[in-house]
């Protein structure tokens, strides 16, 4: 009787892993791209200038704020996405003194975040074709549920870097 319960147990036990096997997942979707993240209307909640020169020579103040400072406070950026969420145009809304070109086409280097540092980068076009390249904006901060994006604009000379601009955006919708 012994060995005979000690079976059905382990009978039991196979059977009950045996029902786990069938999984269903559902039906396939596209994952969410950092496009399908981008996409929208963003405002300005705050904009920083930084003097990298003096930042790395320990001279102070070394950073601006730029917020309310040349109307930026209307400072509005509108990235464009076609149905399939691929990027088509940007355009810089609000009286400001532009920092990078005002509208044009945009992609990114990148689909999604990378997980070994590399920065994604906002590329910024003068052409539909995407062949001159106008400016590279670094998104420091990937928007995600609350719906800020903080992104930076950096100058360089001669390989040097010596004054960039973080803009701390916000959603419009």
């Amino acid at each position: 009787m012994r060995k005979f319960t000690l079976k059905l147990l382990l009978v039991c036990m196979a059977l009950s892993f045996w029902g786990c096997n069938d999984s269903d997942d559902g039906n396939y979707v596209n994952p969410i791209t950092i496009y399908e993240k981008i996409n929208g209307s963003w405002s300005l909640m705050n904009l920083k200038m930084v003097d990298e020169f003096a930042k790395s020579n320990a001279i102070k103040p070394d950073e601006q704020n730029l917020s309310t400072l040349f109307n930026y406070d209307t400072f509005q950026i509108n990235f464009n996405v076609d149905g399939n969420m691929n990027p088509t145009t940007y355009e810089v809304i609000g009286d400001v003194p532009p920092l990078f070109e005002p509208s044009g086409f945009w992609s990114l280097s990148d689909l999604f975040q990378q997980t070994n540092g590399t920065p994604l980068l906002i590329h910024l076009f003068k052409d539909e074709s995407r062949v001159e390249k106008t400016d590279d904006l670094k998104v420091i901060s990937v928007p995600g549920s609350n719906r800020e994006m903080q992104v930076q604009l950096v100058r360089v000379a001669d390989g040097v870097a010596f004054v960039s601009y973080t803009f701390n955006l916000t959603a419009n919708n």
